[in-house]
Order: structure tokens, then C-alpha cells, then sequence
């Protein structure tokens, strides 16, 4: 994405007389408590077989849920990504990872078969 798109809140046009832009980019910036945060563990496919461990319903702002997925990289011991607000991470750990958010104070649990 380009920075001049950054800061667009995809937002076009308000009826609302009240409405203020700064309200909504600042409501998509507020972080639940960790055990408030409902997270869920699923382990996917993707192209080639590869396994994948994915991380998702994380409340929160983009810059911690980077540092969350840069600490499962490296508690995992294997590489990964952040994008469209979940976390990637390469092959089946979902075992440490379960262990890892519950050592945060996260609620968590494995998801899907």
C-alpha cells in the first residue's frame, strides 16, 4: 500500500452532522486486555501441502500484534508473517503457541479438525 493511503479510514461520507474522522481511527487503535482477547488456533494448508499455524481474532493495534507475532517467530523457532491481522507461522506449532499465549494472559484455544 502506498503512504498517501495509509491514513484513509476508507470512510467517503457521513450524514451524520457529529461524526468526527479522528473517532474512528482512533477506535481501531484501542488493545483489549489480553484475557479479554477471544484467540484462535488453526492450522492450514497452503500452496505446495506446507503447513501453517494461524493466529486470529487479536483486538489491538497493528504495532502490537507485530511484537506478538515476532515473539511466536522466535519462541517457535521457525519464520512466519503478520497480514490481515492474523499471524503466520510456518508449520504445525500449535501446541507452542497454545502454551505461549496462555503464559501472556491471553484466552485461547485450538480451532477447526
Amino acid at each position: 500500500m502506498s503512504n498517501k493511503n495509509k491514513n484513509k479510514s476508507g470512510i467517503v461520507y457521513s450524514t451524520n452532522n457529529e461524526y468526527s474522522f479522528n473517532d474512528f481511527e482512533n477506535s481501531h487503535d484501542e488493545t483489549i486486555d489480553p484475557s479479554k482477547q477471544n484467540l484462535k488456533i488453526y492450522l492450514d494448508r497452503k500452496g505446495g501441502g506446507k503447513m501453517v499455524s494461524r493466529v486470529s481474532g487479536f483486538v489491538g493495534n497493528e504495532e502490537l500484534l507485530e511484537r506478538l507475532g515476532s515473539s511466536l517467530k522466535k519462541y517457535c523457532g521457525g519464520g512466519g508473517s503478520v497480514k490481515d491481522g492474523e499471524i503466520l507461522i510456518q508449520g504445525d506449532h500449535r501446541e507452542k503457541i497454545l502454551f505461549f499465549l496462555m503464559k501472556e494472559g491471553y484466552k485461547v484455544k485450538k480451532a477447526g479438525g
